[in-house]
């Protein structure tokens, strides 16, 4: 790989911050300035809440709150999916990868010292406290007490090998969480030693690389602190964050990416001018985009503009239009890629864009955000594991007909990119992907303004909160995405009077509601539905919705399909090589055993059929819905590479091929699949006979 390329540098920071270790001595100026009074000894903070804290003036208000992590838990099959996680690389990872392992510098050893054992921490410290496990709570906890137990004089905390700041913003992710479930009385003086030291050291040792980019994932638990202690210091270093980060909003409002980006071809090239930014790469980075989504909502509660708030809408509109892809990300293998569905998306990329978009709903108040985010959860985000998440992409591809060591059609990554495995080309995804699942979790409901509940995201869950002072329980039972019926029984203490709302997908054709068996008057698609009323001890709310599979528009006229939440995909036969045995799992390729080049005519008519919900949501065995169409062949849409060609536009199928049934599976079932048909040519479209393909 060139040796201008940030990608490589990060490679060659890690190998540094690991092996060499860095300088951690700093400025006498600024040693002597994050030892002044700010520095506050540990003492007694609050105990443990199910209840989100209003924000303190003067943070604007937002219409939703998330509520504190662990106030939600896991039902039904999203419960199987975080026990199938937990028993694969989610709950093993610290005992086959050396990353996370006992010496990792997070738990004061000399092993890798920067991100991957916050990014492991962010994910299995809620994975542990929702499914209640003793084992990985035990897990959790060592990095924890290590990080909580060994703060420096000066206020840092972490690995004495490396400084930097980027590491140090998610492992404040990861305390704000663990204080939300447990009220440890060592957080709150931790992290506020550390931002008073920060405050005083950045104008010195300014935000860089990957702090500078990601600087709104630390303003998030700058503001979370802030509504806690009402530090006014906490406000000037949210103001000195934003200064010295990256404006993604800027970079949006005038965005200049409108095509596959290569990186060195761009530097080489341009020489200068207001697209080749400083370090191009970074502002072209998927993940750098991904954790952005959030930044200009974050800030909006800082700065109270509207204009910041709403601007996520137009960032998530340019990415749309140049580089959207069928299964509601956007490309980005490393670097921003266009909307040729044989491009990838980097995992990573997948489990931030939803970290992001499940803050930006909250403070957005917007539901289309909840629409996206159901979107990547219950379709990129299983689609890039194997069934028992032991092996994981580096990245996807919506049409991948081939999961092998190849080069195409990559212009970034390397030839490991899409295989399965360990930590296929680069081993942040696997430390960072597990985030995903449980995060979700977290998100299904939230708290409203004037005190009420919001279904926010459908999956089956159990909720403990308060509302007006009184205990409350809500169990929703569901197989939402794979059926269209929610069913939700709320458990007060005593009757209680609230506004619940209640999320009508902007998919949805039409809606029912009944509660207690009554009718009630339906929502409009793509808004929330408010019922108040007194609510009594078990009562009961069935919502269903009605949707039909319907064709997208895509890239090249192509079409993609979707039904209701969930994208399916065409399913080419695998054939599972293993390359080489990794420790507890293995790095695999996998091979098409079945003819994948298919194209849909207009007008397409779709059959649904129904299956149990299996052991495995997202299985392509025993997958829980399925749909039927008529497809013809494409013998001029070819691979190279492993890859597929981009999708002709308009193709004549070929007169002696003729029609087949094609029977589409979730996006996430198959592991090779076509996701992006071509829209064949007026004149294919001719009746089935006897071939079938699925």
């Amino acid at each position: 790989m060139a040796p201008h390329d940030p990608f490589q540098g990060r490679r060659d920071f890690l190998r540094a911050s690991g092996a060499l270790g860095l300088a951690t001595m700093l400025p006498g100026a600024v040693r002597a300035a994050s030892t002044h009074a700010g520095v506050v000894p540990a003492g007694d903070t609050d105990a443990t809440s199910d209840v989100p804290l209003p924000a303190r003036a003067p943070l604007a208000s937002q219409p939703f709150r998330r509520l504190p992590a662990g106030a939600i838990r896991p039902a039904g099959w999203l419960r199987r999916q975080l026990e199938i996680q937990a028993s694969g690389l989610g709950g093993h990872l610290d005992e086959t990868w050396a990353d996370v392992g006992p010496d990792s510098g997070w738990l004061g050893g000399t092993g890798e010292s920067w991100e991957r054992g916050p990014y492991f921490l962010d994910g299995l410290l809620p994975l542990a406290w929702q499914l209640d496990s003793a084992p990985l709570k035990a897990k959790a906890q060592k990095f924890i007490d290590w990080t909580l137990d060994h703060p420096w004089p000066n206020g840092m905390f972490g690995p004495r090998s490396n400084n930097d700041w980027w590491p140090r913003m998610v492992m404040l992710k990861v305390l704000t969480q663990y204080h939300e479930l447990t009220g440890d009385a060592r957080v709150i003086p931790l992290m506020t030693n550390y931002f008073v030291h920060q405050l005083g050291a950045l104008p010195a040792r300014p935000l860089r690389d990957w702090g500078r980019s990601r600087w709104q994932d630390e303003l998030l638990s700058v503001l979370w602190l802030y509504d806690r202690t009402g530090d006014k210091r906490l406000l000037q270093l949210a103001v000195l964050l934003h200064r010295q980060g990256f404006d993604w909003q800027g970079m949006f409002a005038d965005f200049k990416f409108k095509q596959k980006v290569d990186v060195a071809k761009l530097k080489a090239e341009g020489g200068g001018g207001d697209v080749f930014m400083e370090d191009l790469g970074q502002r072209v980075h998927g993940v750098n985009i991904a954790m952005s989504i959030k930044s200009s909502p974050v800030w909006s509660l800082v700065s109270g503009r509207a204009h910041d708030r709403d601007a996520v809408h137009h960032q998530l509109s340019m990415l749309d239009t140049y580089h959207g892809l069928p299964n509601g990300m956007f490309s980005a293998d490393e670097h921003l890629a266009g909307r040729n569905p044989s491009q990838g998306t980097e995992l990573c990329t997948v489990v931030e864009t939803m970290f992001s978009l499940e803050v930006a709903l909250a403070i957005t108040g917007d539901p289309a955000l909840a629409d996206r985010l159901e979107t990547i959860a219950y379709n990129a985000l299983p689609g890039t594991f194997t069934d028992d998440m032991w092996a994981h992409q580096y990245d996807q591809e919506p049409n991948q007909v081939e999961s092998s060591l190849h080069r195409r059609p990559w212009t970034t990554n390397g030839p490991e990119s899409n295989l399965f495995g360990l930590e296929p080309h680069f081993g942040c995804c696997t430390a960072n992907f597990h985030q995903g699942w449980p995060k979700l979790t977290q998100s299904l409901w939230m708290a409203t303004a004037d005190g009420g509940m919001a279904a926010m995201v459908y999956a089956p869950c159990t909720l403990q909160t308060v509302v007006h002072g009184v205990p409350l329980r809500i169990e929703q039972s569901t197989d939402y995405p794979f059926r269209s019926r929610v069913e939700i029984v709320l458990h007060p203490a005593r009757a209680v009077a609230f506004a619940l709302k209640l999320r009508i997908p902007g998919w949805a054709t039409g809606s029912t509601l009944t509660v207690n068996g009554q009718a009630q008057a339906s929502g409009s698609a793509g808004r929330f539905l408010t019922l108040q009323r007194e609510w009594q001890p078990g009562d009961t709310i069935a919502l269903t919705f009605a949707s039909v599979p319907k064709t997208v528009s895509g890239f090249n006229d192509s079409v993609s399909v979707r039904d209701g939440a969930l994208v399916f995909a065409l399913p080419i036969a695998e054939s599972w090589i293993k390359w080489r045995q990794r420790g507890l799992t293995a790095d695999w390729m996998v091979y098409p055993a079945s003819r994948w080049n298919m194209g849909l005519p207009e007008n397409a008519s779709f059959r649904r059929a129904e299956q149990p919900v299996g052991p495995v949501p997202f299985s392509r065995q025993h997958p829980p819905v399925t749909l039927s169409v008529e497809g013809r062949p494409v013998a001029t849409w070819k691979a190279e590479e492993g890859a597929a060609d981009p999708v002709p536009r308009r193709p004549q199928a070929d007169a002696a091929d003729v029609p087949v049934m094609l029977t589409l599976m979730p996006y996430a079932a198959p592991k090779l699949r076509i996701t992006a048909f071509p829209l064949l040519a007026p004149g294919s479209n001719e009746h089935p006979e006897d071939g079938h393909v699925s």
